[in-house]
């Protein structure tokens, strides 16, 4: 497998769709290192491009930038296959990890799944990792995920940014779904990421991009709207949960997602909070129509279809 042409040849990234997280896989002759292990239903494929990068080399640690469900659910996996495979994530949700608790691990509000895994150690902001043949810098970036990291290393300028920064934008900041402020922290980290002056991002999602004053001119204007209009966000929220869904589903009965839309807790929480004057069926199926209008999803004979 060859690596990014922009990128030095012990750094692959495995550019994955928007169910799965992007994996980076970080080469060392001594043990290698993953960043990110995607979705659960994708876990075999993350194994598969891990082994087949690696042929016989060990890999030795596991990194999470952020325990949403798109950038671990291949931990479990791993952890079974790979003998000795040490587990480091950030330090926010440890105890829940430990106890397994989907609730407040997001698993269950946002209506995904993630198999339980274990973790070894925690990834400390302000700390330095040797990760593959690298030393790696551990950056705090709150937002998108108010317990989310990020790695720098500052000999190549290379900043692997999760969901903080796209190439056209960031992830949707769910602390503000739960009715907690956190638009302030997503600007704090748009402002670390400038201070930092990477030439090179991998994100979360998307390819990875040398235009970073762009990508945070993009950012930034794109915070600006959701502060004038948290409603704007609300919606677009609502519709990143429905979409990933269907990525995952591929397709459904419309009855049978209305119902998953109706038990799933974060969708209650932006119609409670930003559309309750609208009734909560009539809300949802104008989100679904929302996304066949955008062309990313297709209704036929009462059956939804991911496009």
């Amino acid at each position: 497998m060859a690596a990014h042409p922009l990128l030095p040849d012990d750094i692959l990234v495995f550019e994955r769709g928007w169910l799965s997280s992007n994996n980076i896989l970080l080469r060392a002759d001594a043990g290698s290192a993953l960043v990110d292990s995607g979705y659960v239903s994708h876990a075999a494929q993350t194994l598969a491009l891990v082994e087949n990068a690696l042929e016989d080399q060990p890999l030795t640690l596991l990194v999470n930038t952020h325990l949403h469900s798109d950038h671990c659910g291949g931990n479990a996996l791993l952890q079974t296959l790979y003998p000795g495979l040490r587990t480091l994530i950030p330090p926010g949700h440890a105890e829940q990890v430990r106890q397994w608790d989907a609730q407040a691990l997001s698993y269950a509000p946002t209506g995904q799944s993630c198999a339980p895994f274990d973790f070894d150690a925690i990834l400390p902001p302000g700390s330095t990792q040797r990760l593959g043949q690298r030393d790696w810098q551990v950056h705090a970036a709150p937002g998108h995920d108010p317990h989310s990291v990020i790695l720098f290393e500052p000999e190549l300028h290379l900043l692997i940014s999760a969901d903080a920064l796209w190439e056209n934008g960031f992830g949707v900041v769910f602390p503000e779904i739960e009715g907690i402020e956190a638009f302030d922290e997503v600007e704090a980290t748009l402002d670390l990421i400038e201070s930092l002056q990477p030439r090179l991002v991998i994100p979360g999602h998307g390819a990875v991009f040398q235009r970073v004053e762009a990508a945070l001119a993009v950012a930034r204007q794109r915070l600006t709207q959701f502060r004038g209009d948290p409603r704007r966000h609300a919606r677009h929220a609502a519709k990143v949960l429905i979409k990933f869904k269907l990525l995952e589903l591929q397709q459904v009965a419309l009855s049978d997602f209305r119902s998953w839309i109706a038990q799933t807790s974060y969708f209650d929480q932006l119609h409670r909070a930003h559309f309750g004057q609208h009734d909560f069926t009539a809300w949802s199926d104008e989100l679904m129509q929302d996304l066949v209008h955008a062309g990313v999803a297709r209704i036929d004979s009462q059956m939804l279809f991911n496009q």
